[in-house]
């Protein structure tokens, strides 16, 4: 625990406080906050909320800041997602909405590609996983169909001042390591409760070396610890990514955790560290890549917002290029947006991922959120989601452990679990 000095204020608090209309909160405060932007999918929004709104005659407080994103039913493969997704399209259009983004990538994924998230915002979305946002110097997380109601209706939804845990990263990552190696040892050490309705934040060299992709990786992965948001503070990366996508990210000089604010930091080496895998069924069972070396696998899916990701996808094909993947293993491939996919065309990264044998999916939640039918009952897979909760990936039999982009590709190769820096080197 740092040494707190009276007027030193964190990132969350700092957050928080702007969006509350205050000068400052204190940790532990209850205040009432403006939102300034929520977002839901096809899972999480209209069937849930249409006929909440209609029992109440209310309406939608301010169209312009709602995003509704088509992710996790589409493409449809049965009725019950048609009906799904159908309830969503109809109420999009009844609402006239302004921003709907309807099978073109993962909800996580496509809202910054699109330009609506900006440090300093205020955020909610539909998901376990909005904390993504965070990324950008966003408060962003997220709530229940209930709370989103009352968002939807007023705009505004009530916080209590969290703490603040930090995370600092010295040095550099090592080749063939990624942000997803970072957050699996950090879950692995403190649990899935260890940031419990906590403000974690990133930070040290290691996040700052991060590109936003990373970044994004980072912070939705802080759900994972039980918090609250995952912050990082916005810096030059943060203001070229989005600058490339037509968005003023404005002044980021005030986006930071004060030097002597109440925090309580842990400190971690990154350039020490080995690629990580979680064992089944919880990203908590975290180790080295070596305590599961030799574990057959079937199944490889690259996918998800924590694994397709354009980054992602190179990384895969780093590994990947000029190799096959044997007989008896099935490499699957999902990217995350339709944006991501079209870029790792144009560098030949998706030519290498199919001349390695991989099965291109289509760009959406699919197996991660356990939809499409892709992962085999009884496999052991490898995997680049967020999650490996017994019957997650749709199969109650399935065995599925996580793990960065490398070495699920590396992985796919050697048919079992590798240390990605094997094939690297």
């Amino acid at each position: 625990m740092t040494q707190a000095h009276p007027t030193a204020r964190t990132l969350a608090q700092k957050l928080i406080a702007r969006a509350a209309g205050r000068p400052h909160v204190d940790v532990g405060e209850i205040v009432n906050c403006q939102v300034d932007l929520a977002m839901f999918h096809d899972s999480s929004g209209p069937r849930r909320l249409k006929p909440m709104l209609e029992e109440l005659g209310a309406t939608i407080w301010d169209k312009s800041r709602v995003v509704l994103v088509m992710d996790h039913y589409v493409p449809e493969q049965d009725d019950e997602s048609r009906r799904i997704v159908r309830i969503a399209r109809d109420w999009a259009r009844e609402q006239d909405l302004p921003h709907v983004y309807d099978s073109i990538g993962i909800c996580h994924v496509v809202l910054p590609q699109k330009g609506h998230i900006r440090p300093g915002m205020f955020c909610v979305g539909g998901d376990s996983h909005s904390p993504t946002g965070g990324a950008f110097g966003a408060y962003m997380f997220g709530i229940g169909a209930t709370e989103m109601l009352g968002v939807v209706v007023t705009g505004q939804l009530w916080v209590r001042v969290p703490r603040t845990l930090r995370m600092v990263w010295n040095h550099r990552l090592a080749p063939g390591l990624t942000a997803k190696d970072m957050v699996l040892h950090m879950v692995g050490r403190f649990g899935m409760n260890g940031g419990q309705y906590q403000a974690v934040e990133f930070c040290g060299e290691a996040v700052q070396a991060l590109s936003m992709q990373e970044r994004m990786t980072m912070s939705n992965m802080s759900a994972e610890m039980g918090a609250q948001v995952g912050l990082i503070a916005p810096d030059a990366t943060t203001r070229d990514w989005l600058a490339e996508r037509g968005v003023a990210a404005g002044e980021l000089s005030g986006w930071y955790t004060d030097p002597g604010a109440d925090t309580q930091d842990h400190v971690f080496d990154a350039a020490g560290l080995s690629p990580q895998v979680a064992a089944p069924h919880s990203p908590a069972n975290t180790d080295d890549v070596a305590a599961f070396a030799g574990v057959a696998v079937q199944a490889a899916y690259i996918g998800a917002c924590t694994g397709a990701k354009l980054d992602d996808l190179r990384a895969a094909a780093s590994v990947l290029r000029g190799h096959v993947v044997p007989t008896g293993t099935r490499l699957m491939v999902a990217p995350a947006s339709q944006h991501d996919q079209q870029q790792a065309e144009q560098e030949g990264v998706m030519s290498v991922l199919r001349d390695a044998g991989a099965d291109v999916l289509p760009t959406a939640c699919g197996a991660c959120a356990g939809y499409g039918g892709s992962i085999p009952d009884g496999a052991t897979v490898i995997a680049t989601t967020a999650r490996n909760f017994k019957g997650r990936m749709g199969s109650a039999t399935a065995q599925v452990y996580l793990a960065s982009p490398y070495t699920v590709a590396a992985s796919a190769l050697r048919g079992r679990i590798t240390d990605p820096r094997e094939l690297l080197a």
